[in-house]
């Protein structure tokens, strides 16, 4: 797929997570919008599954698709608030990601 057709697709995807992640968390930021395969483009997937990372005594949490590409992503919040939302993320439907979170550092 043509970089700017990826790029537009994939923008979109990412906006619906990230306002979905947003009802959650208070704030959330895009993350990925495409991926690179070889020499092409593809868009993020549309799939909205829950991830987290902990460090310390902080919590992040993310919409993936089913790969693990990061589509949104909380800002560092309390451990113990981190788990809350989690867990009303899972209990709202929301599938579990639990590989390696592809974000931006």
């Amino acid at each position: 797929m043509q970089y700017h057709k990826a790029a537009h697709l994939g923008k979109q995807r990412a906006q619906k997570a990230q306002m979905r992640l947003f009802d959650y968390a208070g704030f959330a930021m895009l993350t990925y919008t495409i991926k690179q395969s070889g020499d092409s483009f593809e868009p993020v997937g549309e799939e909205e599954l829950a991830g987290k990372m902990t460090r310390g005594d902080e919590a992040m949490l993310f919409v993936c698709d089913s790969q693990g590409y990061a589509k949104a992503q909380s800002k560092p919040m309390a451990l113990q608030q981190g788990e809350e939302i989690f867990k009303k993320m899972l209990a709202d439907g929301m599938p579990e990601y639990t590989g390696e979170i592809k974000t931006v550092s």
